[in-house]
């Protein structure tokens, strides 16, 4: 199946431009902004269509199918590279005009069955974002302990069934082998969890959480939000919009941390710590958007500007 079965309606698309490009300043023409998360292309687009001749655009993106559509743009500005944006650190330091993160997956890799992220449809248990390197969920959960997969079901899935969901899973590998297909797990998830959240399938959790561990999406987002601090040059912006509690959690701690002076009460006369980010904005889609696509529902966008503290 091609790239373009599957169609990607970006969230928060003007509204994170409009962020991400809202201090241009008057080195507009030279500037270099970053698209950490690709996609299907949207932001990069829009963002592109708005830069001046003389400015760039550099986007990153783990998934082959998001390179083969990044391929079509055909624009001298833009370049992508196909790894995760954890590398984003080795950008030159201070270097960013405006860093824009895009976090969890895209509609075209939900709704395609081969990729195994959706209990909505049958396709091996894969979950990768980038197919041509690492380990899938079926191989992770061939050798898992109990313990392993209560932790990964628990911590990443916030899943209070996160045991018995492990026990299950764990015992129908001993009886019937290997789990190897999205359905297998959607029905041992549902023969297992008893209790149904409203309007949500019991397999939700423990999918996004063993999606969220195999591409060890947390750890690749504390990295990323660490490394904007060192390229994002005085007056950058960071715009990071998440899907879930715990990445908006470490993207809003991130920005607290950096935000907000901290006097150090045990030292006499000390002074506060000097802020490397201004906290700008939190956003959240309109009620038009949300009933266009339900996808953005749950989104929020936070916004912060790189101050002159060095990193």
């Amino acid at each position: 199946m091609t790239t373009s079965t599957w169609q990607h309606t970006t969230v928060l698309l003007t509204e994170a431009v409009d962020a991400l490009l809202g201090n241009a300043g008057e080195t507009a023409e030279k500037n270099v902004y970053v698209d950490a998360t690709f996609g299907r292309g949207g932001h990069s687009r829009l963002i592109l269509s708005r830069l001046p001749v003389g400015a760039a655009l550099i986007a990153f993106d783990k998934d082959v199918e998001a390179i083969a559509e990044a391929a079509s743009i055909k624009d001298a500005r833009f370049s992508i590279r196909h790894e995760g944006f954890r590398n984003l650190g080795e950008l030159p330091a201070g270097s960013i005009a405006g860093v824009l993160m895009d976090l969890g997956i895209s509609s075209p890799q939900i709704d395609n069955p081969d990729r195994g992220f959706s209990f909505r449809f049958d396709g091996p248990l894969d979950m990768r974002m980038d197919t041509t390197r690492g380990q899938s969920v079926a191989e992770w959960l061939a050798t898992a302990s109990v313990d392993q997969i209560t932790e990964v079901v628990r911590d990443y899935g916030e899943e209070r069934f996160a045991f018995p969901i492990a026990k299950a899973i764990v015992a129908r590998r001993q009886e019937r082998g290997p789990i190897s297909s999205t359905a297998d797990l959607a029905g041992i998830v549902a023969n297992t969890v008893k209790t149904r959240e409203p309007g949500k399938d019991p397999a939700t959790r423990t999918f996004q959480a063993l999606r969220i561990f195999i591409n060890a999406e947390l750890e690749e987002l504390e990295q990323a939000l660490s490394a904007s601090l060192r390229v994002l040059r005085t007056g950058g912006r960071l715009v990071v919009i998440s899907f879930h509690s715990l990445e908006d959690r470490i993207v809003k701690q991130f920005i607290a941390k950096h935000s907000k002076e901290v006097v150090d009460r045990r030292v006499p006369f000390a002074q506060p710590q000097a802020m490397r980010l201004q906290a700008l904005d939190r956003i959240k889609p309109s009620q038009a958007e949300v009933e266009a696509n339900a996808r953005a529902r749950s989104a929020i966008m936070r916004v912060a500007q790189r101050t002159e503290v060095p990193a």
